[in-house]
């Protein structure tokens, strides 16, 4: 449970200061900067959430569990730079071309973790 509310703190964050931040609320520059910066550091929640997680599963295969998490991980981030070109290209707008996208992602996350997330331990070995 503990994980749960972390990861969902992690995810919920910079997507409430994203939106906070995409709407026209008269703030001044230095203000918009100050919610982002908060978001994306309470993002630092996942470091109890989602990492610990590998433990937990298998602590043997803790290493490589975090390896393919990872790799799966960084190919939004790939794939979201030309996303975010094209879609900035198309629109004109940066709350639509990146923070649009990613508050969708935030949002799904939060979603996806609560819903299938667990830290059940595995056994990945053939031995008995």
């Amino acid at each position: 449970m503990v994980r749960k509310i972390c990861q969902t703190i992690a995810f919920l964050s910079p997507a409430t200061c994203m939106i906070l931040s995409s709407l026209d609320l008269g703030l001044d520059p230095w203000e918009i900067v100050t919610i982002l910066t908060g978001g994306l550091a309470l993002s630092s929640f996942a470091l109890s959430g989602l990492y610990c997680t590998h433990q937990d599963i298998s602590p043997e295969y803790a290493s490589i569990l975090l390896g393919i998490t990872n790799t799966v991980g960084a190919i939004p981030g790939i794939v979201g730079v030309a996303l975010t070109g094209y879609l900035l290209d198309s629109t004109h707008s940066w709350g639509m071309s990146l923070f649009a996208p990613s508050i969708f992602f935030y949002l799904t996350g939060t979603i996806v973790w609560l819903a299938l997330a667990s830290s059940k331990p595995q056994t990945f070995s053939n031995s008995d």
